[in-house]
């Protein structure tokens, strides 16, 4: 049975992306815990083209998504696989040094949401995120936990064009996989 709704993003992994020529390769994913929000807005123009004083045709481009993901903190393997960060060593061991001349590398988001049936599994190939931004205030009364937040944006797959999979049937053999390698 198919789902009626979907609420709760959770499993979130990344995976390295490596691009030859008309081939990508993709790392193993890795677990993003502490997911908060996950919100995606379709990229691309809508074209109307009119004749015989109608409109004849209509044009919808897909150039992904983009929008924000919030969670409670970035993982250091995050920062530095994709990032570009570089950790020091010896005496600066456990410091994490960001580069203004570095870009991040593109990478794979796998991700879910609940459902009332089952959960959705989501895979975005080629996706990039802005540095996080930092954030924090003075605790007063309670602690309030601080979150960072990214942009995100998904494009299609320069070779083939895809931009996501999708599977939220529990008997496909690819749903029982979706963590422990990228489904291309």
């Amino acid at each position: 049975m198919a789902n009626k709704v979907m609420y709760g993003l959770k499993n979130v992994h990344y995976a390295t992306v490596t691009v030859g020529t008309n081939t990508v390769t993709y790392g193993t994913p890795v677990a993003w815990p502490g997911a908060v929000n996950l919100a995606l807005d379709a990229e691309g123009d809508t074209n109307d083209f009119y004749a015989d004083n109608i409109k004849y045709f209509t044009a919808i481009a897909n150039n992904g998504y983009s929008g924000d993901f919030e969670s409670a903190l970035v993982p250091e393997s995050f920062r530095t696989d994709i990032m570009g960060e570089t950790a020091g060593t010896g005496a600066k061991s456990g410091i994490y040094y960001e580069h203004a001349d570095v870009q991040p590398k593109s990478f794979a988001l796998l991700f879910e949401f609940d459902g009332d049936q089952n959960a959705t599994r989501y895979v975005l190939y080629n996706c990039k995120m802005s540095r996080p931004s930092i954030e924090s205030s003075t605790t007063e009364d309670s602690i309030e936990v601080q979150t960072v937040t990214g942009e995100v944006t998904a494009a299609p797959r320069a070779f083939d064009n895809i931009v996501k999979a999708v599977c939220a049937s529990t008997a496909a053999t690819a749903y029982g996989a979706w963590y422990t390698t990228v489904q291309v």
